[in-house]
């Protein structure tokens, strides 16, 4: 062992050797194109003859501009290219490569070894690999097979072969630690090594202990649809950055890091992942939360409730009058059945119903609401058509009506008074404009003779033009009222709440706002009747935490980027929303696209945290038993009952004492809500040393956090803290799956407290 150890740590320092020259090249390289790119943005027009006297002149200059253009792109391209390279180089000299492969080709006689890291990495001559990069096609053998038959796939068809050997190295600061010659899928003492650190170095360095199932979901190609339903703890972030990183590998011709979006559930959890891509050897993709296109999209008199002032309303206004009611529109309205009413009433909207403004100008009503029903519906070769197109050329006929009742308006006394008020600039400026129109050239445009009349009717063009560009954007349809009307009709089929749903939804959008759950419906609709602004350049869409989502908010999804795959990652015992409180799976998603266009994997394993933690979790579901821990052990979670919150907040700060010295640098306090949150943080957030994490957290700092229990989504801390796991707080059924996903943040130690009588949620856990 002490020989073959010997070989390891001098092949190692061949490559390291190597990776050392090639980053020594490149940088030259680099900076010489950086160098090259700063000059030529700096005496662009210095190279070029600007000269439009002729024809061949504005040529010659077109042609100058276009070289230039050329030769600047070029080096950029270059120096981005070797910059991403350098990157990559950086990472690989402290951790060249992780893994290796004995692989026989059958039918040969000679053995491939084959080592695997994050990037490629040639030797001198260019013609043989020192490491493959883990995304190439031979290295998917390392991470499905044991020593045995094995294949893997390549563009040109399956190459069969034997696994010989398969080895792991742990190699830190360049340094070789250990080698493992394991039978493994992954070799359990890699990755025991690697979950006993803290969340930033498991989430970088994951790539090295992804599993076979895992390995399934990395390398998926084909279809629409991919849904990812795993357990908590079971890698689903990790192996959708893997994902992306591999499909831009894979597809690295055609497929950028800007044609990739991922939905992210929080501000928080954006930054959280940031630095996975880029950890990987690829460029972040863009990320956006659906709040944010939900602000985007919002008729400008609206403004919306965001999901977490939502959960705020669900968590702590029980008492509050109507809250039943509210709680069945919230569920009604994020279903398919509320969907098909919305599409019914579309439907509706093609032979009546819709619901207009009055065109005006300068407060004068031009063309009544009435009169642009009447157009509407009475032109008979357009009733065919779907409502979007119907507005297109309604809005052509509105404008050139416009323009033929304002054919005399230059002569009205305001237009006097605009042009006797028009400063000298002003003058000037609607001067050059007509002169221009007339075709003058600028150097002529000082003969041009201004009419009155003509600078009259400039005017009122001025004024005209806005009022078109507010047609054409179809200002003149009331989206909002239309939302209303879908309330203030009679339905059968609604809730049975549905009367006071429906009054408690026109009372808010009497005031201008928008409850959560009305706010995709409302874009829905208006997307349906205004025209549906589809991104085509995207090509890959992730969803994480996507349990919360609609199917509304799938479907829109769908129709916003119709040329992307889908990936959907979520696990219905976190579904915190009250709109998913009794969905159980990803069944509905398979309607976006149909089923053989969908394909499901489900990932059991719990690898965040120690089997004791994952032991308890699992009792707090209805569904637990298929959860599978990882066999990392560790202390036994513990449930503190206290008498009053003065010793709660006693304990709590021993206990985060407790854990420092353990050397725990990622240390969560829990709460239920925002408000919990404020409080505890006014209480102990001095004496922990803590954080206070809001929904305005874009980042947190390690150390100690109080965070709400949704914003806790889909991050991991080495210790927990359940704020008040007490029969007060975690009073409902509906609490269920919130308290599963605050426990399961824990990836080493999870402690509870009680104020009083503990929840009934830990029944089945006998403390």
């Amino acid at each position: 062992m002490e020989q073959q150890m010997q070989h390891e740590q001098q092949r190692l320092q061949e490559v390291q050797e190597a990776i050392a020259k090639e980053r020594f090249l490149l940088d030259g390289d680099a900076t010489r194109l950086k160098d090259e790119v700063v000059r030529i943005r700096r005496h662009f027009w210095d190279e070029v003859r600007v000269n439009t006297d002729s024809f061949d002149d504005y040529l010659e200059t077109i042609i100058g501009l276009r070289q230039e253009a050329q030769e600047l792109a070029v080096n950029q391209t270059l120096h981005g290219q070797a910059a991403k390279r350098l990157r990559v180089l950086d990472r690989m000299q402290g951790r060249p490569y992780f893994g290796r492969i004995d692989f026989r080709e059958s039918g040969s006689d000679q053995t491939a070894v084959v080592y695997i890291g994050i990037g490629t990495l040639r030797d001198d001559s260019g013609e043989d690999f020192l490491v493959y990069d883990w995304r190439a096609p031979i290295s998917s053998v390392y991470y499905d097979y044991q020593p045995g038959e094995a294949h893997y796939q390549t563009p040109g068809g399956k190459v069969d072969g034997t696994l010989e050997k398969k080895w792991q190295y742990v190699i830190k600061n360049g340094e070789l630690e250990s080698v493992f010659d394991t039978g493994l899928t992954i070799g359990d003492e890699v990755l025991q090594q690697v979950l006993g650190h803290g969340p930033n170095e498991q989430m970088g360095s994951i790539v090295a202990t992804i599993q076979q199932e895992q390995n399934q979901v990395v390398r998926h190609d084909g279809g629409k649809v991919l849904v990812v339903h795993g357990a908590a703890g079971s890698g689903k972030t990790s192996v959708a950055m893997q994902r992306i990183a591999y499909l831009l590998y894979h597809y690295r011709d055609t497929l950028t890091s800007d044609q990739i979006l991922l939905f992210s559930p929080n501000a928080l959890f954006a930054h959280y992942v940031a630095n996975v891509l880029p950890e990987l050897g690829e460029e972040n993709m863009r990320q956006v939360t659906f709040q944010q296109y939900v602000n985007e999209h919002l008729h400008p008199e609206l403004t919306s409730e965001t999901p977490f002032e939502q959960l705020e309303y669900v968590y702590t206004q029980q008492q509050a009058g109507g809250y039943r009611a509210r709680l069945q529109g919230i569920e009604w309205k994020a279903t398919t059945s509320f969907m098909k009413r919305i599409t019914a009433y579309l439907n509706e909207l093609k032979a009546q119903g819709m619901v207009f403004r009055p065109i005006r100008f300068r407060g004068d009503v031009l063309i009544t609401a009435e009169d642009i029903a009447n157009h509407f519906y009475t032109e008979a070769s357009f009733r065919s058509q779907s409502i979007a197109n119907r507005l297109e050329w309604l809005a052509e006929e509105l404008v050139k009506s416009v323009k033929q009742k304002l054919t005399g308006e230059w002569k009205a006394d305001w237009v006097q008074e605009k042009m006797d008020l028009l400063t000298d600039e002003q003058y000037h400026k609607a001067h050059q404009t007509l002169a221009k129109r007339a075709g003058f050239t600028r150097s002529e445009a000082a003969d041009f003779d201004m009419t009155p009349k003509a600078l009259a009717q400039f005017i009122v063009r001025q004024q005209l033009t806005a009022v078109a560009k507010a047609i054409r954007k179809f200002a003149f349809v009331d989206t909002v009222a239309l939302y209303r009307q879908l309330f203030e009709q009679s339905t059968a089929d609604g809730p049975e709440e549905w009367k006071e749903i429906c009054a408690m939804t026109l009372e808010t959008l009497d005031r201008g706002h928008l409850f959560y759950e009305d706010a995709t419906p409302y874009i829905y609709i208006k997307q349906h009747i205004l025209g549906i602004d589809a991104n085509r350049a995207i090509r890959q869409v992730v969803i994480d935490e996507a349990q919360d989502y609609s199917a509304f908010q799938f479907e829109m999804i769908k129709q916003l980027y119709p040329n992307a795959q889908l990936t959907i990652l979520g696990d219905f015992n976190q579904a915190i929303f009250a709109h998913a409180r009794t969905t159980e799976d990803f069944e509905g998603v398979t309607t976006l696209y149909g089923p053989e266009e969908t394909r499901v994997y489900y990932l059991a394993r719990s690898y965040r945290s120690t089997r004791q933690i994952v032991e308890f979790t699992r009792k707090l579901v209805p569904n637990g038993d298929q959860i599978i821990p990882f066999d990392r052990s560790g202390s036994e979670p513990q449930l503190v009952q206290v008498e009053n919150v003065k010793d709660l907040h006693t304990q709590i700060t021993h206990q985060v004492e407790r854990y420092q010295a353990q050397g725990y640098t990622t240390i969560a306090i829990i709460c239920l809500s925002a408000g919990e949150s404020s409080a505890a943080f006014e209480a102990i957030g001095e004496a922990c040393g803590a954080q206070l994490i809001t929904t305005t957290s874009t980042a947190a700092e390690p150390g100690v956090v109080i965070i709400p229990s949704y914003l806790a989504k889909g991050m991991e801390y080495e210790a927990v803290i359940v704020y008040n796991a007490s029969a007060d707080v975690y009073s409902d059924e509906f609490h269920r799956r919130t308290f599963y996903t605050v426990c399961t943040r824990a990836m080493h130690e999870l402690t509870l407290f009680s104020v009083g009588e503990p929840t009934h949620l830990l029944a089945n856990n006998g403390i």
